[in-house]
């Protein structure tokens, strides 16, 4: 299994503690079968879950649909049709590694986005949902120190996916706004080639 992820943060009260944390903003879950069948998503958040649709089923920890291979998903308590599994919620702030990476300037943001995104192996759909929810949002700032974090998201929000996917794309951006374009160290990204039954997820998360 090839597995890669890619992450925006606040303050919450988990329990009776206030502790550091990060708004983790609409990651969305795209399942790709060979052929249609149930999948049973299970998403351990080391946090809280603000909202998710189709609903998060909190008796098993995640949800159960049929997927099929043109990526629409079913959920079967209710016979209606999804895109994609989306969710928010609010994780414990991990430190991101922001030393590598690149600082962006609003007129670039989309075409860096394409640009990035399609050489992690995000499908054309798949990164323009991405950009139209992400470009206008991140154009607010005259410049943005832009990571693609990776072991740091599996620790936040590990799945365990039944049956298994044999390629698995998790991108979660980590951005900062900066007051500009200073030199940064740029990230390696690392392809994933999809085979077999293919996850992707992507979000993203304000670092503060």
């Amino acid at each position: 299994t090839l597995t890669m992820a890619v992450v925006v943060g606040s303050a919450s009260l988990i329990g009776r503690f206030l502790v550091p944390s990060s708004i983790i903003a609409k990651p969305v879950i795209y399942l790709y079968p060979e052929e249609e069948e149930r999948v049973t998503v299970k998403l351990d958040l080391k946090g809280e879950y603000e909202f998710s649709y189709p609903k998060y089923a909190s008796d098993i920890g995640g949800w159960d649909v049929y997927a099929s291979p043109d990526g629409n998903i079913t959920d079967p308590r209710d016979g209606r049709t999804y895109s994609y599994i989306f969710w928010e919620g609010l994780s414990l702030r991990k430190p991101y590694d922001m030393s590598t990476g690149w600082v962006v300037e609003d007129v670039d943001t989309v075409e860096f986005l394409r640009d990035k995104l399609a050489t992690f192996g995000f499908t054309e759909k798949e990164y323009n949902e991405f950009i139209v929810y992400w470009a206008p949002i991140l154009q607010k700032n005259k410049f943005n120190l832009i990571h693609f974090a990776t072991s740091e998201y599996e620790e936040i929000a590990p799945l365990d996916v039944n049956p298994k996917p044999d390629s698995i794309l998790r991108v979660l951006m980590a951005y900062k706004p900066v007051a500009y374009k200073m030199e940064v160290t740029p990230q390696e990204i690392k392809p994933v080639t999809r085979e077999g039954f293919v996850l992707v997820e992507w979000g993203g998360t304000l670092v503060k």
